[in-house]
């Protein structure tokens, strides 16, 4: 057993591994085939039978393309930006009764404002664009 694990450990060496994108993935891949395997009893197509087992098989590529990838940035990036969305949501949702959150129209950076009633100038902090936001 250690030469196999010796021979893993050199063959993953340099390559990006898994991360929560390529878990969700996963799960998604295992979610696919288990409702693929309880609707082949209901529907009997070739058609439907064909399409689910080419996404399935697209992504199962795809995981192990990321999971092997020597492209340890782009996966990094790939991945806070599949993290950084789930983070806005969570804290949007968290911050729904004294925050609200505002694209800014020049740099379209994510701009977290106060609640407050009326019109009002806001200043992004990235771009220094100045514009008008309207409250509750």
């Amino acid at each position: 057993m250690g030469r196999f694990k010796s021979m893993l450990y050199r063959f993953m060496y340099g390559r990006y591994g898994t991360d929560k994108l390529g878990t969700c993935l996963l799960v998604a891949y295992i979610v696919l085939i288990f409702v693929h395997s309880i609707l082949t009893i209901f529907v009997e197509s070739i058609v439907f039978d064909l399409v689910i087992s080419l996404i399935s098989l697209a992504l199962a590529f795809f995981i192990f393309y990321r999971m092997f990838s020597r492209n340890i940035a782009k996966r990094r990036r790939e991945n806070e930006k599949f993290c950084g969305f789930f983070t806005l949501r969570k804290n949007k949702f968290k911050d729904r009764k004294t925050h609200v959150y505002r694209k800014c129209p020049q740099c379209k950076a994510i701009l977290r404002l106060p609640k407050a009633k009326g019109k009002h100038f806001v200043v992004c902090p990235r771009c220094k664009h100045r514009f008008s936001v309207r409250g509750r």
